[in-house]
Formats: structure tokens, sequence, C-alpha cells
């Protein structure tokens, strides 16, 4: 039995993907089913290490991306895209998978080109509200198509759609509580501030939870993600904005948390302060109430829309960049914390709205379909 998938262009992508993989392997051994074969189609790995560890073998294959904006580069890489759907199907004929589970993306495009052709079946999974053009276009003749919001199921064919969630890995839906404030070196009675800016940080969290530092530490502690691009500006700023501040120690700025560190920050954390992509999911398995600042200018307004459905099931606040300054984080982080009743209503329904078998639903489509194409 032989499984693609493809994807992959950003960690929204790619980990739900590893969390899907992951429960296979798990079915396959739990009901003593034929051993699957895993492989991913991508440009780039996204993370080899990941895929290595978890056996699943990387196949190379040309996208070109088409960007909303005027780019001279969207005249070239349509010569890409068109050279990655030949590579793309003779590299799918030959490998000729039983099923293909795509999480959409330009990335995508070529091997679902490549799967309409051939006929092999297709199951995708949306994890924004809004799907993306590609995930629109492929639901049109997807055997299966999974949603992470309800409000992204009106896009698909009703007989085909199901609310599944989002696929969370099990190591990180899993927060590390025993010993986490140990971990950071954190004070034990002080509340603790969880900022993740996504994969690749943001610049704007970063620029205004230094700003609000000073009035911050005077209640809470931070444990700030800036990511690896960002590190050292966000560094040299809070050295300066907290030059002679007694509170410096409660402040912890990383480039990047790996999953060790992520799982016992999320373990010590009260308050999580994010953007609008997959991490929402992470931040709902956990329980815990959040600030969400969704991308001002993300696809099809996509993040915004991701952020006020969260908001309505209760689980947090959204705060738009436009209106993002270091007193208003400060302000909402200060009427959340010291709110011990809205915090537990918030954090009750953060764990209503994750859905933890959402790689497990998936997994077993996924294996079904597969028996009955290899049948």
């Amino acid at each position: 039995m032989k499984i693609l998938f493809t994807g992959g262009g950003t960690g929204g992508h790619f980990y739900p993907i590893v969390a899907v993989a992951e429960e296979i392997k798990k079915q396959v051994v739990e009901n003593k089913l034929v051993e699957a074969e895993l492989y991913f189609m991508s440009p780039t790995p996204y993370n080899a290490g990941i895929l290595y560890e978890r056996g699943i073998r990387f196949i190379p294959v040309a996208a070109g991306k088409q960007r909303t904006y005027f780019s001279i580069l969207n005249f070239f890489d349509l010569f890409k895209t068109g050279w990655g759907i030949v590579t793309a199907l003779w590299k799918v004929f030959n490998l000729y998978p039983d099923v293909i589970f795509s999480k959409g993306g330009y990335t995508s495009f070529p091997v679902l080109v490549a799967a309409r052709i051939l006929r092999i079946p297709v199951v995708i999974h949306e994890s924004d509200s809004v799907p993306g053009k590609v995930n629109q276009w492929s639901g049109k003749f997807a055997a299966r198509i999974a949603v992470s919001f309800p409000d992204a199921a009106a896009y698909f064919p009703k007989d085909r759609v199901a609310l599944t969630g989002n696929p969370v890995r099990t190591e990180i839906a899993l927060r590390s509580t025993e010993g986490a404030r140990e971990f950071f070196s954190l004070e034990p009675n002080i509340p603790v501030i969880l900022v993740l800016g996504g994969s690749q940080g943001s610049k704007i969290i970063n620029d205004s939870m230094t700003d609000a530092l000073p009035e911050l530490l005077k209640k809470y502690q931070v444990l700030h993600q800036s990511g690896k691009n960002n590190f050292v500006e966000a560094k040299e700023t809070a050295d300066v904005v907290l030059l002679n501040d007694d509170n410096k120690p409660r402040y912890h700025l990383v480039d990047y948390f790996n999953t060790v560190a992520l799982r016992h920050a999320a373990g010590s954390a009260d308050l999580v302060i994010s953007r609008a992509g997959s991490t929402i999911f992470e931040i709902a398995a956990w329980g815990l109430p959040s600030i969400i600042i969704p991308i001002r200018e993300s696809r099809n307004d996509h993040q915004a829309k991701n952020a006020y459905a969260y908001a309505r099931a209760g689980a947090c606040q959204v705060v738009e960049e436009m209106n993002l300054t270091s007193n208003i984080l400060a302000a909402e982080v200060s009427r959340i914390l010291d709110n011990v009743e809205l915090r537990g209503k918030m954090a009750e329904a953060a764990k209503a709205f994750f859905r933890p078998r959402a790689a497990e639903a998936i997994a077993l489509e996924i294996l079904k379909i597969a028996a009955q194409h290899g049948g």
C-alpha cells in the first residue's frame, strides 16, 4: 500500500501531514493492515529530519508560486509550474500510489494535476475557514474533503466533506506540566505569558511585546519565541527597554522552541499570544486562553476569519494588527489574566473547540480509500 502526501510550503501544512502519517502507521499496526509505504512530494522537505525519523521518503518536484500582488516572479513561476506538472506526472506515474493526501497550497498543485490525469484518488484537508484556490479546485474531484472550521464546509460538495478539526501531532498536543517552570527557570507563583509569532516569527508582535515588557513584567513572566530571523533585533530592543529593570529576569527570549521546549512552554503558560494559523489548534489542544493577532494581509484574509471563528467559540480575544499597540496588548493581557472566571471560561471553550481525533479520522479514511483502490 502506497500513500503519497503533498503540500508543506509552511509548518501549517507540513506538521498536520506528519500527524496524519503518524496515525496511519499506528492504525496499520493496531489493525494488522498491509504495511504502508509513505512518500512526501514537494519542492523542499521542509524538515528532512522529521521525515527520516518517521520513515517518509521525500520526492522533490518543482512548483511555481502565484502571488496575489504584482511581481515579475509570477511570470517565471508559470514555467516552473509547467515543469513541475511534467515531472510530477512522470514521478507519480512511476510511484502510482493508492491514494494522495493533500494539504493544498501552490506546492501541491503539480501533484494534484498528475493525480487528476492518472485518476488516483485524492483526499484533501483545509486548515483555514476560507479554502485556498488549490483546495477549492481539487475539492471538485477529491474523494473526501476534511475541514478544520465549520465555515469551510460551505465551499465543498456536502456529500464529500467532513468537519474533522486540524490534525495536531501527539507530542505537541500533550503539554509537559511536570517540571515545566523549572525547565525555563521561572518563578513558581507568577503567571506566564507565552508568545508565538508563527513558524517565521512576527516583527509587529515582537515590537509590541518588547515595548510592553516594562509594564507586563511587573505582574507576569514572558516566554517569547521571536523567530530565527528576528531574534537579534528582538534581543537588542529588549536589552534597551529593560535596561536597569529589576524584573528583567522574568523575560525569556528564544529564537525557536523545539518540540521538547514547546511542550514545557505550553505546560507553564497561563495565556498564549499568537498568530491565527494552525497554532490555534495547538492552543486549543492545550486548553489555554489566548490573544490572537491575525496577519493583516493574509491570503483571502483567512487569518482574520480563522481568528474570529475561534473567538466565536469563546476561546480567545482578537486584536487586529491596526489596533496593536503595547498599551492595548498589556491591557488585554491584564483583563484576561487578572480575571480567574474569564480565564476558566476561555480555557474550557478552547478544550471544547479542539477535536482530538482529527488525525485518526483522516487516517482511517485514507486507509479505506487506499484499500479500495489497491484492491
